[in-house]
């Protein structure tokens, strides 16, 4: 019946219905293509990744951000490619190695997966990478971390899609584990350690715990080396003021009470031996110049950790203590810590907050450092009186590493010359932010070592 009704058909028609079933076919296909077409596996990680964990406020959303002098990356939709992929990597142990960021066909050498990776001590025993990512905010699944890593493996490439979303189903969170540093060898030093403790989810935690030093004669240290895991906001060595009143030795002690009061047994007896922000650092004193530990002395090991999860973390950390020869020491060194604690920055302001600290006697500059929190920019320290009045001494603009410098030569001081420090916030928040002790608080302090 069908080839009667064609055999009838006028050439015109025909032609016409030969058309339209070309269309339709033509239409079908493409119809199908579209729904079978492959979605870019860097186009999941910018949508399922990048944008819930990495483009945000205070993080990597915008060059406001206090931090972005700090790392200088932002990884929002349409800049976060050609921000990671080839790019040399800003961290200064990682350019020293001449990593990417994002280096195609290698996740190895890719520092972004040094960032995210779930392996134990994935770089802490060669270098510091600084903190594990996201900063505080919950880490990659296991899935996420495995993702990144075959898109890498695959030739990290905008278009190409051969990456299994399936990966992704893997929820597993992956929550970095610390890489145990080896004491120092018998006669150049000892270890201290603060053992594994909890940290509870949606929670600070800052803890104390006092150690006595195993030296039996007098020990003097010209190298101190930090390790400490992620999420980490600072580990610091104190001495005490007097030895009348101190803490149980070898007993953990919260900074908060069970109530949320602050529990400030000890802080004002403390004395700045060493450490800050950065709790995988390894720094050095001008030679001949180190810090006398008698036999026993009584220390105070102090970690804040913050956990931004929903599961629990650990926290952990070790303190070497390098020494050199007695005779070998020609100027013992003391310690400097110089605290502003009239920090006001209003919501949604840049604001320089600036504090002069004078000496009552002759002093001699051989390091200094500083400690500021994640809306600080830039940390400068000036010399004040004397002719050198007003010279920069010093510059930091990354909290989380701040920079630890050395003086060969001394900055030599008079009685009535001091030092300044000149401190920029911004403060990207909808609240006032004054000094104190969270993460979510600021502080302006100069560390350092003098004779």
């Amino acid at each position: 019946m069908t080839n009667r009704l064609i055999y009838k058909m006028s050439p015109i028609k025909l032609l016409t219905l030969l058309c339209s079933i070309i269309i339709l076919i033509q239409a079908c296909e493409k119809k199908s293509t579209s729904e079978t077409a492959v979605k870019p596996s860097f186009d999941i990680i910018q949508e399922k990744i990048l944008n819930v964990s990495c483009a945000l406020s205070g993080c990597h959303a915008s060059t406001s951000d206090p931090s972005f002098a700090q790392h200088g990356l932002l990884l929002t939709p349409g800049k976060s490619y050609a921000n990671l992929v080839g790019v040399l990597a800003k961290n200064s142990a990682a350019a020293s190695l001449r990593l990417k960021l994002v280096n195609p066909k290698d996740p190895d050498n890719s520092f972004l997966v040094h960032k995210i990776a779930c392996e134990t001590g994935h770089h802490a025993s060669t270098a510091n990478f600084g903190a594990h990512m996201p900063l505080g905010g919950n880490f990659l699944t296991q899935g996420e971390v495995e993702f990144i890593r075959k898109w890498i493996i695959n030739g990290a490439s905008a278009t190409d899609g051969s990456v299994n979303e399936i990966l992704l189903e893997n929820k597993n969170p992956c929550q970095p584990q610390i890489e145990p540093l080896a004491p120092p060898a018998a006669g150049t030093g000892f270890q201290l350690k603060i053992d594994p403790f909890d940290i509870p989810a949606n929670f600070e935690r800052e803890v104390f715990i006092r150690k006595n030093t195993p030296n039996t004669a007098p020990a003097y240290v010209n190298r101190i080396q930090l390790r400490g895991m992620s999420n980490s906001h600072h580990l610091v060595v104190y001495g005490f003021r007097s030895t009348l009143l101190l803490p149980t030795e070898n007993v953990l002690r919260d900074l908060r009470n069970p109530n949320g009061s602050i529990n400030g047994e000890n802080i004002q007896n403390h004395i700045f031996m060493g450490g800050g922000t950065d709790v995988n650092n390894d720094f050095t004193l001008p030679p001949g110049v180190a810090l006398k530990i008698d036999p026993s002395t009584p220390l105070d090991l102090n970690a804040h950790y913050f956990n931004k999860t929903s599961y629990t973390l650990k926290g952990e950390n070790y303190v070497n203590f390098y020494t050199i020869p007695a005779g070998s020491v020609q100027n013992v060194a003391k310690t400097l810590d110089l605290n502003n604690l009239e920090i006001s920055i209003p919501a949604g302001q840049r604001k320089t907050i600036t504090k002069t600290f004078t000496f009552n006697q002759v002093t001699r500059v051989v390091m200094l450092t500083s400690h500021f929190h994640k809306l600080g920019e830039n940390f400068v320290i000036k010399i004040f009186g004397g002719p050198r009045n007003g010279e920069i001494v010093y510059t930091n603009t990354d909290w989380e590493h701040p920079a630890f410098t050395s003086y060969a030569t001394p900055i030599v001081l008079q009685a009535g010359e001091g030092l300044t420090s000149e401190v920029t916030y911004f403060n990207n928040t909808s609240k006032t932010v004054n000094f104190g002790l969270t993460s979510e608080d600021e502080m302006n302090i100069i560390f350092g070592y003098y004779y």
